[in-house]
C-alpha cells in the first residue's frame, strides 16, 4: 500500500552572502523538530530589500552548495536565481509549491524578521502558501502570542518559534572580517573559507565600524 502522508519541506531562503554555520545550524535544528525531510536553500537573486551591493549571485549559489553539500537532508534551489528580477518570498515560495505538489512547506526566517512581515510584498499570501518557523537569535526575545496578536486573523499553528544552539554568527561579521584579512575559519564551513580565499571575496569593501551580531542574516524577501 502506498502512502499518502504529505513530505515536508523546510525552505531557507537568504541572500547566504556568505552563508555561515548558523545558517546551517539553524536548519539542522528546525528539521530535526519539525521532522522534516529536506531543508531547500534558496539563495537570493536580486535582494529586494537590501540597500547595499551583493556579491555576485553565483558565488552566493556556489558557496551554498559548497556549505551543504555533507549533509542528505539539504539541497539548493536555484529558483530565485534563474527567475531574474527582484527577488520576494511569495514567488519563492510559489515556485517551490508548483515544483513540490506533494510537499507541505516550512519557511525558516530569523524571528526578528517576523516582525517586519507587514512590509512583505503580497504578505497575506504568505501564509497559505507555508507554515513559518522563525528561529530565535542571542539577545532577541519573541513571544508566539506577541505574533499572533499581531495577525489575529491567522490561525495559531500558521507560526512557531523555536530556538536553536547560540551560535552568535553573521554575514555582515564574516563579510568584514574577510575585508580586513581576517579569520573567517569556524565561522563558515571549511569548503567556503577557501571559495572566498580563492575568489577573493569581499576585498573591496572598505567597510569600517562597529561589526553587528546576528545569528542568522535577515531572510531576504
Amino acid at each position: 500500500m502506498v502512502s499518502s502522508a504529505r513530505r515536508r519541506l523546510g525552505v531557507m531562503g537568504g541572500t547566504f552572502d556568505p552563508i555561515h554555520n548558523g545558517h546551517l545550524v539553524a536548519a539542522s535544528e528546525v528539521a530535526d523538530l519539525f521532522e522534516l525531510d529536506e531543508v531547500v536553500f534558496v539563495p537570493t537573486g536580486q535582494p529586494w530589500q537590501k540597500s547595499r551591493e551583493v556579491t555576485p549571485a553565483e558565488d552566493r549559489y556556489l558557496m551554498t552548495v559548497i556549505a551543504t553539500a555533507a549533509n542528505p537532508r539539504f539541497s539548493v534551489s536555484r529558483v530565485d536565481i534563474d527567475r531574474g528580477g527582484a527577488t520576494y518570498t511569495s514567488d519563492t515560495l510559489r515556485d517551490l509549491r508548483a515544483l513540490n505538489p506533494d510537499a507541505d512547506l516550512y519557511f525558516i526566517t530569523g524571528a526578528d524578521a517576523l516582525a517586519s512581515i507587514l512590509s512583505w510584498q503580497n504578505w497575506e499570501e504568505l501564509f497559505a502558501l507555508a507554515k513559518f518557523v522563525g528561529v530565535s537569535r542571542p539577545g532577541y526575545e519573541l513571544n508566539g502570542q506577541h505574533i499572533v496578536a499581531a495577525f489575529d486573523q491567522l490561525p495559531e499553528e500558521a507560526l512557531s518559534l523555536v530556538s536553536v544552539p547560540a551560535l552568535a554568527i553573521s554575514s555582515t561579521d564574516c563579510r568584514l572580517r574577510a575585508a580586513k584579512n581576517r579569520p573567517i575559519w569556524y565561522l563558515v564551513p571549511d569548503g567556503v573559507v577557501q571559495y572566498v580565499s580563492k575568489r577573493r571575496l569581499y576585498r573591496d569593501l572598505g567597510q569600517v565600524g562597529r561589526l553587528s551580531v546576528t545569528t542568522i542574516e535577515e531572510t531576504t524577501t
